[in-house]
């Protein structure tokens, strides 16, 4: 018969518990009978004991001091992916291939590694001392969180469908946003969708983030190109979604992580074209399209080194 290993449950001594445990030992009570009144393991006081005992005598204050000390040291920015560097070599890898975190962890998932991290674990080490070099690999580039406003909980775009009732291979997946001017140099932006499957980059320019502009510039994408679904934030240009032509989610407030291609292609078109204090209001929409096509025609590693365009038309996406 097996014999059934018995799992003793762990309590850590509180600082009260040390000040009791002091008194106990100084009134000449053994470990036994400490450990009897406290309520723990006699190997608990015995232990504690030993560790923290001064010159012969144990002291409450010193030993909950070490303790703080212990437990602040024992964890630290970064420690997931740092402790492990095969985990570190496969994540830097995958950002110097311009790999999102979420992406890089979604993947990691997908393989099921027994060791990995999520994209919150890896942010965290990107914003690390350890990770901040590898910062310039990230779309944003940012090597601290950018400060995040409290979401308003008031839905103001009507009829929304959230991204977790997206069900899977549901059809052609896009994702939309939009990127603008400088607030203080004109109102002009620029509104892009892409295609999950090929990478595909369609957009075209706004004057500025009012729904009727979105609108039009979405309805025309989607009656020239092939989408069935399309995930969008929570931006007030998307209240005429149920016009666009395609049938839309949306991500959870303040969650761009939610849309990582749509997010990366934006940060594409700001690295080769349009650096952020770019004022979009000098750029026609002629321009805009000859540079998304020139993105379209790049050959991409992620799609077998072959061109969005190319994997587009293989799908049926474009003609």
């Amino acid at each position: 018969m097996k014999k059934i290993r018995k799992i003793r449950s762990f309590k850590q001594l509180r600082s009260f518990d040390r000040d009791r445990m002091e008194a106990l030992l100084n009134q000449g009570h053994n470990q036994s009978e400490v450990a009897l009144i406290l309520k723990v393991d006699k190997g608990t006081i015995s232990r504690e004991r030993n560790r923290e005992r001064i010159d012969g005598y144990y002291d409450a204050l010193v030993a909950q001091h070490k303790t703080q000390i212990k437990r602040s040291n024992s964890k630290y920015q970064g420690m997931k992916v740092e402790r492990h560097p095969i985990l570190r070599t496969y994540i830097i890898s995958e950002l110097k291939s311009y790999q999102s975190p979420d992406a890089i962890a979604g993947r990691m998932k997908e393989e099921k590694w027994k060791t990995r991290v999520s994209a919150d674990a890896i942010y965290r080490w990107l914003r690390s001392p350890y990770g901040q070099r590898y910062c310039t690999y990230l779309c944003t580039k940012r090597y601290k969180k950018k400060p995040q406003a409290k979401a308003d909980k008031r839905q103001n775009i009507p009829n929304m469908k959230s991204i977790h009732d997206l069900q899977p291979n549901s059809g052609i997946l896009t994702e939309g946003d939009t990127f603008l001017s400088p607030r203080k140099v004109s109102k002009a932006g620029a509104v892009l969708v892409v295609w999950k499957e090929s990478k595909l980059i369609k957009g075209g320019r706004v004057k500025s983030l009012r729904s009727i502009y979105t609108k039009r510039v979405m309805k025309k994408i989607h009656s020239e190109n092939k989408s069935d679904l399309m995930i969008l934030d929570r931006g007030t240009e998307n209240q005429q979604h149920e016009q666009f032509g395609v049938e839309t989610y949306f991500c959870d407030p303040a969650s761009p992580r939610q849309k990582p291609l749509v997010e990366n292609s934006i940060g594409l078109v700001r690295r080769w074209f349009y650096p952020k204090g770019t004022n979009l209001c000098k750029v026609t929409d002629n321009e805009l399209q000859e540079k998304f096509e020139i993105l379209n025609n790049k050959y991409r590693k992620t799609l077998g080194y072959r061109s969005p365009n190319e994997v587009a038309r293989e799908s049926g996406i474009i003609e």
